[in-house]
């Protein structure tokens, strides 16, 4: 992708530790995500300069569970090479289709990327994101039709 500088890659970097701190800390990891991917904390991170962006990831946590009113602890887990991975590829389509979180998430959900990560956690980035819009727009196309 052009333009991409060392401060978008780091806050990609930043968005997948996040996520990791998330199952450190015991979070439903599905509820989690979705959380995080409609929220206001998540809207921050997609302006073009917000403070949050650098503020590090237990406090980016500590925000989006104030936000939410105390994040859901036990539940569904996902193992950490999940939660980096989807947390970095959200942040980098961001950047790649320069779409909102919650319209990624709408795209590609916490149980479409935990499905997804094993096929696609190998391939470069754009490649695992222009492959999840394609399944979206397979999976619309298929409602649509009524098959």
């Amino acid at each position: 992708m052009e333009n991409f500088t060392l401060e978008k890659r780091q806050l990609c970097d930043i968005q997948g530790r996040l996520f990791e701190l998330a199952l450190k800390n015991g979070y439903d990891c599905p509820l989690f995500i979705e959380s995080f991917m409609n929220s206001k904390t998540a809207a921050a991170l997609d302006d073009t300069y917000d403070r949050l962006q650098w503020a590090g990831e237990e406090y980016i946590l500590e925000e989006l569970d104030d936000e939410v009113n105390d994040l859901k602890k036990a539940g569904t887990s996902y193992t950490m090479e999940v939660m980096y991975w989807a947390g970095y590829t959200y942040r980098y389509w961001h950047y790649y289709a320069k779409e909102s979180s919650r319209q990624i998430y709408k795209t590609a959900d916490a149980e479409t990327m935990h499905e997804c990560w094993l096929g696609f956690h190998t391939l470069d980035v754009e490649m695992a994101i222009d492959n999840l819009k394609e399944i979206y727009r397979q999976k619309n196309k298929k409602e649509n039709s009524g098959t």
